[in-house]
């Protein structure tokens, strides 16, 4: 339930474009099998519309980050037991009893994650199902170098498993020309031949890698922010569907004048008359401290400079080319005229801190996402 019903700013969420997202996604693949990654609350857009969105749409495989995610996640879809749900940080000694109670699925990242959950599989009587995390790259989760030549000498540890994939991650996927990509590739290739083949194969690509090319898509793709609209890379157009809309009421418009300022720190000084309208968002609702003195705003087709610092709540636009305006008109922070992507620019960051970033303040619209 949206919280903030009343609030002046409103976040929109389009969720038959997520959908759209990932049919793309998946249709850039010859095998047709995609997984949708739905963690960190479904990169901030609400982990339960979202799953539902994918679900009734056909998507029956899952990967979050955390194990609560997964428990929250196997709740708001219970009346599907069969949907797959895959908890990526792994296995520590207190949770296998979790997941088996909620159904849930875990990526095992070192060896002792491996022995440990075969042991659990053993005193079950049943081989249960896992994912087998390999490290590329990265140098975060998974099995490291050595580890992998030791399970290779003893493929035997992984008796008992029922190993449905091997998977690892992309550490330069939005960087096409990177050589990185190519040697991530060759290396995931050549430890699928040294392991035991799992019952569905490899997946390596996530969202970007996704458009490297059909040699990185293995067995299953695994996208997530580009499902949420944000692009592949830099290279090439984003061929992804917007997802979210961001528009606020204004609260009060004032005439200023010279040698006034506008915010905290008096960061903005006016060099005349000046008409400055209020919005409430801020830093609080993800709109980041960066965009001081730099970010932009819409009045319908109309550009308009965000000045002043960004504050916990409140943001402060330049309106004197619109004179007409006043309370109660609308703004739009991200929308047709400026993406996530866009307003990642001009924070210095990436479409994924402001999607994460978008706060709870907001009223929440979906559109989309029937059954």
């Amino acid at each position: 339930m949206n919280s903030f019903p009343h609030s002046p700013t409103t976040l929109t969420i389009n969720l038959d474009a997520i959908v759209e997202n990932w049919r793309i996604l998946k249709g850039r693949t010859v095998h047709g099998r995609a997984a949708a990654v739905v963690k960190a609350n479904g990169y901030g857009l609400g982990l339960a519309p979202v799953g539902r969105a994918l679900s009734n749409a056909g998507c029956d495989t899952f990967f979050v980050a955390h194990l609560d995610e997964g428990i929250a996640l196997r709740e708001v879809l219970s009346e599907k037991p069969d949907t797959r749900i895959f908890v990526m940080n792994g296995l520590l000694p207190t949770e296998p009893d979790v997941y088996i109670a909620h159904g849930l699925v875990p990526c095992l990242n070192d060896l002792g994650q491996i022995d440990r959950w075969r042991d659990i599989c053993g005193s079950k009587g049943s081989p249960l199902p896992a994912v087998l995390h390999v490290d590329t790259g990265m140098s975060r989760t998974g099995l490291d170098r050595r580890e992998l030549a030791q399970l290779a000498d003893d493929p035997g540890r992984l008796s008992g498993i029922d190993l449905r994939f091997i998977m690892s991650h992309m550490a330069c996927a939005d960087e096409p020309s990177h050589p990185m990509n190519a040697d991530q590739r060759d290396r995931f290739g050549d430890i699928l031949t040294r392991l035991p083949r799992p019952a569905e194969g490899g997946m390596l690509a996530a969202s970007s890698a996704t458009f490297l090319g059909p040699e990185w898509h293995f067995d299953w793709i695994r996208p997530g922010v580009c499902l949420y609209g944000v692009r592949p890379n830099r290279e090439i157009e984003n061929p992804m569907r917007p997802v979210v809309r961001l528009d606020a009421r204004i609260l009060q418009v004032r005439q200023i004048d010279a040698p006034e300022s506008v915010g905290y720190g008096a960061s903005h000084r006016v060099a005349g008359p000046t008409r400055i309208a209020t919005l409430a968002v801020g830093y609080a609702d993800g709109f980041l401290r960066a965009l001081s003195n730099s970010a932009k705003a819409w009045v319908g087709e109309v550009e308009v400079p965000v000045v002043g610092r960004v504050s916990m709540d409140l943001i402060t636009i330049d309106v004197s080319s619109l004179p007409q305006v006043g309370p109660g008109d609308t703004v739009s922070l991200i929308g047709a005229n400026h993406d996530v992507d866009a307003l990642a620019d001009g924070a210095g960051t990436i479409g994924y801190e402001i999607l994460t970033s978008l706060g709870a303040r907001y009223a929440r619209h979906y559109v989309g996402g029937a059954s």
